[in-house]
């Protein structure tokens, strides 16, 4: 029996805690929320992020991050992408010891391009960091919590650390492959929630389901694409949290992003989307940050940067769409081998 600290009370972080207590460890789940915090404590429930929903009697809330994290064996980061600075900032004033820290957000950071990985490193002084491993693939919240059958993959540069993070959340509904790959992980995490918004807007214009194969197919490049650039392996792309995570992030009604881009085809401002959703959209940001990283590296991403247009040019929803289907034709092997073959 480990003790796991959770950062981040919201419905990831929440159904993670629900799989590790499920496994016999004892869960700390930190956040801000006093009513969260109060709930789960008292009921064994978090309606705000879950409701409706059992928790098992070892996990425990609190508002004080030197409470969740002692004594812990491992750290789950579970916390918006433009939260994670400031969380890891706090962290080296408790920590004593090497850990191995888990990440779960999915996201890029707009003013600097970076992974998130590459911002815990920045903020985390690598003497207290034993590894660092990424948990991505499709997995809603709702339905982990709910202990429908889930695939993952836990990725690290060392494979050891990798399969330790298998061990500690595997069970008979929550199943971990391993990788490492950490670049293409974090980037198919990130990348499929632009795919997902654009998708949303073509379901809110009743573009009906070719469109969706479409913009899911030509995405899925998209996202090889660039990732192939960072320098993943692009076999990635075509794994859990790559097409994996693209398919139930652009399909399912419990994605946010699919969700904030359907308003936006229906004709509602960015602003009136993201007040409307109440929770974070990551695919927003994610769509700024990797517009500036296709302009800053050369990387051909049509979909992204109609997104783009969308999200902070004002384009109009139907005419970037069409804009997008009127590009020059192109063959669509002769393109696969010039990008796999690309220096």
């Amino acid at each position: 029996m480990k003790k796991v600290a959770i950062l981040g009370a919201g419905s990831w972080g929440t159904a993670l805690a629900i799989v590790l207590a499920d496994n016999g460890h004892n869960v700390s789940l930190w956040g801000k929320d006093i009513d969260v915090r109060d709930t789960v404590n008292t009921s064994n429930v978090n309606n705000r992020y879950l409701p409706g929903v059992l928790l098992p009697k070892n996990i425990f809330a609190t508002l004080d991050l030197s409470e969740a994290l002692e004594d812990a064996d491992y750290i789950v980061i579970a916390v918006p992408t433009k939260a994670v600075r400031e969380v890891c900032k706090q962290l080296p004033q408790y920590l004593n010891k090497e850990i191995i820290l888990i990440h779960v957000s999915k996201g890029i950071e707009p003013s600097t391009s970076k992974r998130i990985s590459e911002m815990i490193y920045e903020e985390i002084p690598e003497n207290l960091i034993r590894d660092l491993v990424v948990l991505s693939g499709p997995s809603h919240a709702e339905e982990v919590s709910l202990r429908h059958p889930t695939t993952v993959t836990a990725a690290c540069l060392n494979i050891d650390a990798a399969n330790e993070i298998q061990d500690l959340f595997c069970n008979s509904y929550f199943r971990v492959y391993t990788n490492t790959d950490v670049i293409g992980v974090e980037l198919g995490g990130a990348l499929k929630n632009i795919i997902a918004l654009a998708i949303g807007i073509t379901d809110g214009l009743d573009y009906g389901d070719n469109a969706k194969a479409a913009l899911m197919t030509r995405g899925l490049a998209e996202m090889t694409r660039l990732g192939v650039k960072l320098g993943a392996n692009p076999l990635t792309f075509a794994g859990l949290s790559g097409l994996g995570d693209l398919i139930v992030t652009c399909t399912s009604v419990h994605s946010r992003n699919w969700r904030a881009g359907n308003l936006l085809g229906k004709g509602k401002n960015l602003d009136e989307v993201l007040e409307n959703m109440g929770m974070v959209v990551e695919g927003v940001r994610t769509t700024n940050a990797a517009y500036e990283l296709s302009q800053k590296l050369g990387v051909e991403m049509p979909i992204t940067t109609v997104l783009y247009q969308i999200l902070f040019d004002n384009a109009d929803a139907k005419d970037a769409v069409d804009q997008l289907m009127s590009r020059d034709k192109q063959n669509e092997l002769v393109g696969l081998y010039k990008f796999l073959n690309q220096p």
